[in-house]
C-alpha cells in the first residue's frame, strides 16, 4: 500500500491519549500525529493541521466543539469522526453535521488509517462510499439492516436501480461480526456466463486452455467475510442451479477439481427486478430465491424518501468541489430538486447535480442550470416492477413476515374524494388517458418510417417511446416487429 506523504493528523480524545509506539506506528504510514484534549484546544492546535480526528462516545457534541474552535482558527481541515463500530446512528449524525469521514474507533491499525486518508478528499481521491439516511423512512431502514446484520443470514435487497443497494450491503457487512474480513463484490450481469462461472468458482490448473495455475474463485477470496451478488436476477438458469448447491452445501468445487472447498461467508444478494414474476415466468429458480431471500429488505425510491434529497445534494456538491469550497444552491433549485419524483434515483441525482456545477461555472446553482434525465417513471402499479409496498397508500401496514419498511410510514398522498371514498371518475379519467395514449402513438408508429421518427412526431425520445412500447406489449397490446425491438 503506498504510504502517505507527511500528513499532519491533530487527533482530538478526551478520553485517551495515543501511546508512543501508536505515535510512532503512525510515523511510519506517513503520518505526523499531534494529540490534544477539548481543553487544550486553542489557535495553535490547528496551525499546520491537515486533517482532524475526532472521537466520539455517545454524541456530537464534541464535533460541534472542534468545528466552533476551527472557525476562530480559520481552519479548513477536514475532520474525521471515530465512532464504536455498532454506532451507526452517530456515524450517520457526524456525516449529517459536517464529518468528512467515519472510522470505527474499535481498533487501533496504523495502515488502515493512511488507507482512510488515501481513500479521502484529503488526496482528491472522491470515490468513498458515503452514505445519507436522513429521512424517517431510511432511518428507520437502516435501523432493521443493523438488526439483521448480528444474524449471520442470507439477505436478499430488492429495489429499484440506483437506490443504494450496495451501499446497504456494505452496511450490513461493517456492522456484522464480520466486519473485519472481506467484503467481494460481483455483478452477475457483467459478463458472459462462461467467465462469471469462472470468477465465482475458481479452476484448478489445467482445467482449460490458458488455465496455468490454481486459482480461487470469488466465493473463496471472500472467506470469513461476506460476498455481494448484485444483479443476481440476470444470473443465467445453469448457474443458478449451481449456486444453489453452494448455498445448501455451504461449500465449492473449483472448475476442473474433485475436492469441495468449506465456504465460511455470508451472502448478500441483490436485484431491481420482480423474481416472483420472474420465477412464474420459469427464468428464476424458485428453490433458490427462498434460499436466498430467509431475510428480505426493500429500498424504497428516491421518491419516497424527500428528507435524504437535499442531504445527498450537499454530499454530492462537496465530493465535486476541488478547492474546498462547496457551490451553493439557491432555494428555487433546492425546491426543485426536492420535488423532483427522481425516477433514476441517486445515480440520477448525482448526475443532476454534476451537470449543474459544470453549467453554473462555480455561480451559484439555479434552476436553468437544473437537467434531469430524460427518463419515464415506472409505474409501478401495473406489475412491470414492484420495490415493495406500496408507501402511496394512506391504509398501507406491512403484512407479517415481509420485512420490508416499518407499518407507519409519514409521507403518503391522499387519494380519496372528501367523503374519504376513492371516486371512480378519476379511475375512469386515467384509463381514458392511457387509451388516448396508446391510440396516438399506434398512430405514429403507422405512418413513421422509424421509431426514431415516430417518438420525433410524438415529441418524446426515442427511449421514452421504448419504454411506453414495452408497457403496450405487456398490457396485450400488439406492437409490430419493426418497433418491438
Amino acid at each position: 500500500m503506498a504510504k502517505l506523504n507527511n500528513i499532519s493528523v491533530l487527533w482530538i480524545d478526551q478520553q485517551a491519549s495515543l501511546a508512543a509506539d501508536q505515535i510512532a506506528a503512525f510515523a511510519e504510514q506517513g503520518m505526523a500525529v499531534h494529540c490534544a484534549a477539548t481543553a487544550e484546544l486553542s489557535d495553535d492546535a490547528f496551525v499546520g493541521a491537515q486533517v482532524v480526528v475526532v472521537n466520539l462516545s455517545q454524541c456530537t457534541d464534541l464535533l460541534k466543539q472542534v468545528q466552533s474552535a476551527q472557525m476562530t482558527a480559520n481552519s479548513t481541515a477536514p475532520v474525521i469522526a471515530r465512532v464504536a463500530r455498532d454506532s451507526f446512528e452517530l456515524g450517520i449524525q457526524a456525516m449529517s453535521q459536517g464529518a468528512l469521514n467515519v472510522v470505527t474507533a474499535n481498533e487501533f491499525d496504523a495502515q488502515e488509517w493512511a488507507q482512510t486518508m488515501i481513500s479521502s478528499e484529503i488526496t482528491q481521491d472522491k470515490q468513498k462510499h458515503a452514505f445519507v439516511f436522513a429521512d424517517p423512512v431510511s432511518r428507520n431502514l437502516l435501523a432493521l439492516a443493523e438488526r439483521v446484520a448480528q444474524v449471520d443470514v442470507t439477505v436478499l435487497l430488492t429495489g429499484p436501480t440506483g437506490v443504494g443497494k450496495e451501499v446497504l450491503a456494505r452496511i450490513l457487512h461493517d456492522a456484522s461480526p464480520r466486519y473485519d474480513g472481506p467484503f467481494i463484490a460481483f455483478n452477475c450481469a457483467a459478463m458472459p456466463e462462461n467467465l462469471i462461472e469462472d470468477m465465482l468458482f475458481g479452476h484448478e490448473k489445467g482445467s482449460f486452455t490458458g488455465a496455468t495455475k490454481v486459482q480461487p474463485g470469488l466465493f473463496e477470496q471472500a472467506q470469513g467475510g461476506t460476498i455481494f451478488l448484485d444483479e443476481i436476477g440476470e444470473m443465467s438458469f445453469h448457474l443458478q442451479a449451481k449456486l444453489l448447491r453452494i448455498l445448501q452445501e455451504r461449500s465449492v468445487v473449483r472448475l476442473g477439481g474433485q475436492k469441495a472447498i468449506d465456504l465460511d461467508i455470508r451472502v448478500i444478494a441483490a436485484t431491481n427486478r420482480n423474481l416472483k414474476n420472474a420465477i412464474v415466468q420459469r427464468t428464476f429458480r424458485e428453490d433458490l430465491y427462498f434460499r436466498l431471500s430467509a431475510f428480505k429488505l426493500t429500498l424504497p425510491p428516491l421518491r419516497d424518501r424527500p428528507l435524504d434529497i437535499l442531504p445527498l445534494v450537499e454530499q454530492f456538491v462537496a465530493q465535486q468541489s476541488s478547492d474546498g469550497q462547496p457551490a451553493r444552491l439557491t432555494s428555487q433549485a433546492q425546491h426543485m430538486l426536492a420535488s423532483y419524483p427522481w425516477p433514476g434515483n441517486v445515480r440520477e441525482l448525482q448526475n443532476v447535480i454534476l451537470r449543474a456545477m459544470v453549467l453554473a461555472n462555480q455561480a451559484p446553482i439555479d434552476t436553468q442550470h437544473l437537467i434531469f434525465d430524460d427518463m419515464p417513471i415506472t409505474d409501478e402499479s401495473d406489475g412491470s416492477y414492484s420495490a415493495g409496498p406500496n408507501f402511496s397508500n394512506p391504509n398501507f401496514s406491512t403484512p407479517a413476515g415481509d420485512y420490508g419498511l416499518p407499518t407507519q410510514q409519514p409521507y403518503y398522498v391522499d387519494n380519496t374524494n372528501g367523503a374519504g371514498q376513492t371516486g371512480n371518475a378519476t379511475t375512469g379519467l386515467n384509463q381514458a388517458v392511457k387509451n388516448s395514449e396508446c391510440q396516438t402513438i399506434m398512430a405514429a408508429l403507422q405512418v413513421s418510417r422509424s421509431r426514431d421518427q415516430a417518438a420525433e412526431k410524438l415529441g418524446i425520445s426515442p427511449r421514452t417511446l421504448r419504454h411506453k412500447l414495452q408497457k403496450l406489449r405487456e398490457q396485450g397490446v400488439s406492437v409490430t416487429r419493426a418497433y418491438a425491438r
